[in-house]
Formats: structure tokens, sequence, C-alpha cells
């Protein structure tokens, strides 16, 4: 059996408390992970099982929520987030990296954080959970992936004003994005000969140049120059076309040119259920594909999927790695 999975608590204030409850009822043991927090932020009557480290969170998961106690500033009410917590956040985060990085955690799973109050309370100095997870792992740049049954997105460029992605996409951006995201689907999905497909910049794909000239001048040459053995590359595609059930089944994953490019296929496919997945760090990083819900922390109508998903994909993943590691491929799958 791998290790248990480190699931950190993200803001107190939004719903990943009551989620984390909710995964624990529905996984129990079959998933064992273990919650990162301060007890007094789970919702009232959880039934907890303290652990003093993270090897004792498998048997603890039979007699409630393993929570390894981290003690926050002050307590939490739901909906109304605090800026004194907003540093134990940060440490939360720095103690789940610290214990997978260890051994003791097998993965990451992050719930969701408010970056506003991390940067007001904590002068956070990263756009978000990505970046901040790089830079803990000291690597120059991590991926995002979003993921779900239906469909895998990776947006080239994250949390930036749509006005400066031509200017940021550059050629050594994207060349990076395509090999850390072919690296993932090889090793964490155990796709051998991943097909990625790459959408366009502009409408149609620049149509030409008479749209915009970045498909025809740099990105189309670019992937002509990455295409190996190692993966199938096409595109650059028009992103209007590329989405539906048919050009779904072309490709293992699509690179898209920035974020609502990538976000709005997937959560209009799988809003409930998809997974946000980190390629390129030395451990395994999954998390919920929503935020941190205020406007309905703490009134029991959060829908737990989305974690679920979550620690379920962390599981596989992290069973495939052990498998890899013993010499056995665990069996590629598309």
């Amino acid at each position: 059996m791998t290790a248990p999975i480190a699931l950190t608590c993200g803001d107190p204030a939004g719903i990943g408390p009551e989620l984390a409850v909710k995964a624990w009822q529905m996984l129990g043991p079959d998933c064992p992970f273990f919650w990162i927090g301060d007890p007094r932020h789970l919702p009232p009557a959880t039934p907890i099982a303290e652990i003093d480290n993270a090897g004792q969170a498998c048997a603890a998961s039979r007699r409630g929520l393993p929570v390894l106690a981290h003690r926050f500033a002050s307590p939490a009410t739901p909906g109304r987030p605090d800026l004194e917590n907003a540093a134990d956040v940060i440490e939360v985060i720095k103690r789940a990296v610290a214990l997978v990085q260890s051994g003791e955690a097998a993965a990451v799973c992050t719930a969701p954080i408010s970056k506003k109050v991390l940067i007001d309370g904590a002068d956070f100095a990263y756009p978000g959970h990505t970046e901040f997870l790089a830079a803990l792992a000291g690597c120059e740049r991590a991926v995002m992936m979003l993921a779900s049954a239906r469909l895998r997105v990776v947006p080239a460029t994250i949390h930036v004003a749509l006005a400066d992605v031509p200017r940021l996409l550059t050629p050594d951006l994207l060349r990076d994005t395509i090999r850390i995201t072919a690296d993932g689907l090889r090793q964490q999905f155990g796709i051998p000969h991943p097909r990625i497909a790459v959408a366009g910049l502009n409408p149609h794909a620049g149509e030409g140049g008479t749209m915009g000239g970045e498909e025809r001048d740099w990105i189309a040459p670019l992937l002509g120059e990455l295409a190996d053995e190692h993966a199938t590359l096409t595109g650059p595609h028009p992103a209007d076309t590329l989405f539906h059930a048919a050009a779904r089944a072309t490709y293992d994953a699509v690179i898209a040119m920035y974020h609502d490019q990538a976000l709005i296929p997937i959560k209009t496919l799988d809003f409930d259920l998809g997974v946000n997945i980190t390629l390129g760090l030395p451990f395994i990083r999954t998390s919920p594909d929503h935020g941190t819900a205020f406007d309905i922390a703490g009134q029991g109508q959060a829908n737990p999927d989305s974690l679920i998903e979550a620690l379920k994909c962390a599981q596989t993943m992290a069973s495939r790695s052990a498998a890899a590691r013993s010499g056995d491929d665990g069996g590629g799958a598309r």
C-alpha cells in the first residue's frame, strides 16, 4: 500500500473544511488521506481522529477524519475570511510539501485558497498554488492541467490579463509547456506516446495571417521543430472546433494559449468532476477545480465530487509511480 495523501485545509472560511469531511465519509479507508489544519475549523460534530504523523492516517481513517493538527492564529467563521489566518494557510501548504518530499505522504491534494486573502494578510508573492508549489520544489516552472474523464487541458499562460497574453506567450514558454505536458502524460497518466493538440491564439488560428500572425510566424514552425517519436503534436487548431466530441477523440490533451480558452470547455463538460493537476513537480499534486465559495460556506451545499476525484486521481497516480519504481509499468492507458 502507498502512503496516504496529505490534504491541505485551504482557506478555513471557505468550503474546504466541510468538503474534507464529506470526502472522508465517501472514501474512508479506500483512499486514505489526512487533513492538515486546525480542528476548530471543521464543522461541528465532525468525527476527528487526530494523528501525530502521516503513518497513522490509514488506521485512523476507520475511526474518523484523520487530522494532523496545525494551530491557526484565529478561529474561522464560514464565509468570512480572516487575514490573521493567511500565514497559517501558507504554512500548511509548506508542511504538506515537506511530508510528500520526505516520502511520508504519497501526494499533496490542496483545498482552495483565496489569493487575495493571502496577499493582503501575508504578502503572498505568487499568482497561485501552481507557482508557489514550483518554488517550494525548486522547479523553474510547473504547468497547470485541468483533467476529467472527457478532457485534459493545459493553459500555457494562466492567471494573467488577456491583454498581456500575446506578450507573455513566447516560443520558450510554449516549448516548455509542451515538453512538461508530454512528460506528465507519460509519467503520471501512463500514456507512452501522448497525442497533444495545440490551440491557436487568434480566432480561426489566425486564418493564414488575416486575424493575427503568431500561428503562421512561430507557433506552427515550433510544433514542427518539436515533433519526435515520443509524442504526436498537431495544430495550431482553431479553438472553436477543438472541443466537440469527435475532436476530443483525436488527442490526449490540449494545450491552450490562455486561461479561459482552456477552462471554459472543461468546466462546461465536467464542472463538478474536473481535477487540477500540477505537472513538472517532483511530486504529485492535485486539487479540486473550484474556488473557496465563501458565499455558500458552512451551509451544507458544497458538492464534494471534485475533491473526491482529486483524491482518487492522486491515489491512482501515486500507485502508478510506485509500480513504475518497482519495475511494473502499472498498465498504461489513455
